[in-house]
């Protein structure tokens, strides 16, 4: 088993570990509340808010795709992202659905290499803005649970930290720059910083790409403080949103079973901290992933009718190499 199998093998292990964990500390009642909990109109709520957040999503995708000097209808884009949505919350890992619309586009547009850095820069992009607004939520908003956290991000350490790798990214840009006959990890890494700008920064780029991650991270924001609705809560919407950053921030970590793991146990720690009850938190958390899930389900009709339309196709083919051969054999015969 190479390494990055072993990788995989212990990220699911660790996601697996802290669901076990909280089960253990705070029992399965806090899981089956929140299930018996979920209502019509909840999971209603739920499609209206995956598809704000798909449509914006597969946008920002155009948006880096066309920079980057490709082609991606939004239609297509759509469609392509419903379905890695829900690979990504139907399988383990949490990024494989990402993984098949990165190769599948880079094929469809005749650059596998370039269709891949696409969804790598549109995925980065949205994660950027959702640091930023978590930075900007945990330094705004007051609350004894983010003080440790807001001292940690304040302090002059992580001050100099990111200021020295800015620095030094800045150098490395410099020298690809003027070096020349540089290696291939040079050159990569210098065709990435260049697709950077053109997919990210470029002028008619950033505008769209910042609005469109703007109103994903609403719709994600939305879900949680629904989620955390159904679950019981009662405290003010201002109050809520610092713990449904730290959650959503904790759903970045690779350490996830189709997006379970870290989201619920940051949630657990978060509302109980808050006073709201740990259990309370875990259950928001995991209405959170079921309403997910649903928003995601789009996602299976389009992988549905997109198999269905491929064997109709393929079928076709397969009786026309069947009628040659047949043809071919019998006038090999009559010779």
């Amino acid at each position: 088993m190479n390494r990055s199998r072993w990788a995989a093998w212990l990220r699911l292990l660790a996601g697996l570990g802290i669901l076990v964990a909280l089960v253990w500390h705070l029992g399965s009642d806090a899981f089956l509340a929140g299930l018996r909990r979920i209502d019509a109109a909840t999971l209603l709520a739920a499609l209206a808010l995956g598809l704000l957040t798909t449509v914006f999503s597969a946008w920002r995708w155009c948006l880096v795709a066309r920079g980057l000097g490709l082609r991606l209808p939004l239609g297509g884009a759509v469609a392509d992202y419903y379905r890695a949505l829900f690979l990504n919350a139907a399988l383990p890992g949490g990024v494989l659905g990402d993984v098949h619309r990165a190769v599948r586009h880079g094929r469809h547009s005749g650059d596998l290499g370039r269709g891949v850095r696409a969804v790598v820069l549109e995925r980065t992009a949205g994660q950027v803005v959702l640091l930023v607004a978590g930075a900007v939520v945990l330094l705004v908003r007051p609350s004894p649970v983010l003080a440790p956290v807001t001292r940690f991000l304040t302090s002059p350490a992580v001050a100099l930290s990111a200021a020295a790798v800015g620095v030094l990214l800045l150098v490395v840009a410099g020298l690809l720059r003027r070096r020349r006959g540089a290696s291939r990890a040079e050159r990569a890494l210098r065709t990435l910083l260049t697709e950077a700008r053109q997919g990210l920064l470029a002028r008619g780029v950033w505008p769209g790409v910042a609005l469109s991650s703007v109103v994903v991270l609403a719709g994600y924001l939305g879900m949680f403080v629904l989620a955390a609705r159904v679950a019981g809560a009662t405290a003010p919407t201002a109050e809520l949103v610092p713990l449904v950053v730290l959650a959503l921030l904790a759903m970045a970590l690779p350490l996830n079973v189709g997006g379970w793991g870290p989201r619920e146990g940051v949630a657990a720690w978060a509302f109980g901290a808050a006073g709201l009850g740990a259990a309370q938190g875990l259950t928001t958390a995991v209405i959170y992933g079921v309403l997910a899930f649903v928003a995601s389900l789009p996602g299976a009709a389009v992988l549905l009718v997109r198999r269905s339309a491929g064997l109709r196709t393929e079928r076709p083919q397969f009786e026309f190499e069947e009628r040659v051969l047949a043809e071919q054999g019998a006038s090999q015969r009559r010779a």
